[in-house]
């Protein structure tokens, strides 16, 4: 039997616990709360709560009846003996105080008593008006790139077409000429649906569901596919897990954008090298390095930008979207695409990406691709 002193101990302890939990509550930038599930009354609302919503625990009654509106029937199934809902995460819109609505994602947890009775109701609420606008303005950007590339080509498509209409007395090698430029075109375009329609490009990233590929696998096709055009390309991998979640196409596209880029801007004779591995802050990397001139130091924050040509571009062929593109293939991931002049090797583009056997990330669970958070960083390149 416990001793008094022991006892006291113990209840010290578990006051001291109490409070560091009640500090962690008090000071985090996630909006929780508590319900009683007998009553149906809000008991806890945390200061965060506050600041997004405009509410205290005594004026919050719009928001307690929009948290709560499901739970009667969820109560009722729990009772029924349907407990794989215990924990339930969806997407809403929440009032504010003064009227205006926001987009927020509500993940709540019942919690039962002693005999097993759901007892309290425990939730967390995470504003995702960036996350929202995010997805707008990747949907301008689809639309934006899929028009800037279909312009140009509806028009070849189209004087292809009248040289074959009105070429009938050309020789066969210049109509083959012609119907090699057709072939062409419709790769292209069959590309823009495959990668560039908006419903594509909003699931690349983001989609609940299985996905995966080798990524030695996926640094292996890269180089293979971009030999022809550059013999000198090697690949190097150490530490990379066996199956990575992700967009395979949407990943194959990013890396061929950034192998592409490394052939235009480099001689002939220049190596290229691909390396994949762990990366030293959690996650895996993919870096693509070359030998050519660099970066010039006051272009390296802008070439990422939409539309950008730099001076190096003056005699390279391109739109200046094709990196904008990768880094937005990239960050749908909840990666980073960043690049840097490295004085041994020339240029070195990097793709940071989050995997869940990397310690101190968050990640979605097993079975659904990976969609974490942006982490703002600053990046540069070359298009």
């Amino acid at each position: 039997m416990p001793t008094v002193p022991q006892l006291l101990a113990e209840l010290e302890q578990a006051r001291l616990n109490e409070a560091r939990y009640r500090l962690l509550l008090e000071h985090s930038g996630e909006a929780s709360w508590l319900v009683d599930c007998a009553s149906g009354r809000l008991t806890y609302l945390s200061p965060a709560a506050g600041r997004l919503f405009g509410y205290d625990l005594d004026s919050a009654q719009p928001l307690a009846q929009a948290l709560l509106r499901d739970l009667p029937a969820r109560l009722a199934r729990y009772r029924a003996g349907d407990a794989s809902r215990r924990t339930v995460l969806r997407e809403s819109e929440q009032p504010h105080r003064d009227g205006r609505s926001i987009p927020v994602e509500i993940e709540s947890t019942l919690i039962s008593d002693a005999d097993g009775r759901p007892a309290t109701l425990v939730g967390v609420v995470r504003d995702i008006s960036a996350r929202r606008e995010q997805a707008a303005q990747q949907k301008k950007f689809v639309a934006m790139v899929s028009h800037e590339f279909r312009t140009p080509l509806s028009t070849i498509d189209g004087a292809v077409q009248r040289l074959e209409m009105t070429g009938a007395g050309h020789d066969e090698g210049t109509r083959k000429r012609y119907r090699k430029i057709q072939l062409a075109v419709d790769r292209m375009l069959a590309m823009l649906d495959e990668y560039l329609s908006p419903d594509r490009m909003a699931s690349i990233g983001r989609a609940r569901q299985p996905n995966e590929i080798s990524p030695v696998a996926l640094l292996e096709t890269a180089a293979a596919q971009a030999r022809a055009r550059r013999a000198h390309i090697t690949v190097h991998t150490t530490g990379l897990p066996q199956w990575l979640r992700c967009d395979p196409g949407g990943m194959r596209l990013a890396l061929d954008i950034l192998v592409d880029n490394a052939i235009k801007y480099t001689k002939d004779d220049s190596a290229i090298e691909l390396l994949g591995k762990n990366a030293s802050e959690g996650g895996i990397e993919f870096l693509v390095r070359d030998r050519g001139a660099g970066i010039p130091d006051d272009e390296l924050g802008h070439v990422f930008d939409k539309s950008f040509r730099g001076r190096n571009a003056k005699n390279v062929a391109g739109s200046g979207l094709g990196l904008y593109m990768a880094k937005a293939v990239v960050e749908v991931h909840g990666g980073i695409l960043s690049a840097q002049n490295v004085s041994e090797s020339g240029t070195e583009f990097r793709i940071w990406l989050p995997w869940q056997g990397a310690a101190g990330k968050s990640l979605a669970p097993d079975g659904c691709s990976s969609d974490n958070s942006l982490t703002q960083a600053d990046t540069g390149g070359r298009n």
